[in-house]
C-alpha cells in the first residue's frame, strides 16, 4: 500500500471538464508530485449523483475537498504539500 496521499476525483462520463481535470492530474503526477488518483463515478451513487452534479469535476485529497468545477492546481499543491 502507498503513503502517497489519496486523490478523488469526483466526476462522470462524458463530463469533458472532468476529462481535462484528469489530463491535468496524470500530467502532475509525471512531474513527480505523489498521490494516489482514485476516479470515482458519481453516477454509482444516488446521493452523490445529487450532491455533485452541478459542481463535477470534484478534487478531494485524504478526505478534505480542495475545488470544484474544475481543478485549481496551486490548491492542489499547497493541499499535497501540507501532508
Amino acid at each position: 500500500m502507498s503513503d502517497a496521499p489519496r486523490l478523488v476525483l469526483y466526476g462522470r462520463e462524458g463530463c469533458h471538464l472532468c476529462d481535462e481535470a484528469r489530463d491535468d492530474l496524470v500530467r502532475m503526477g509525471e512531474q513527480g508530485i505523489e498521490f494516489d488518483l482514485v476516479e470515482v463515478d458519481i453516477e454509482s451513487d444516488p446521493d452523490l449523483l445529487r450532491r455533485n452534479l452541478e459542481r463535477i469535476p470534484v478534487i478531494e485529497i485524504d478526505g478534505e475537498e480542495v475545488c470544484e468545477l474544475g481543478i485549481d492546481h496551486s490548491a492542489v499543491r499547497a493541499r499535497l504539500a501540507s501532508l
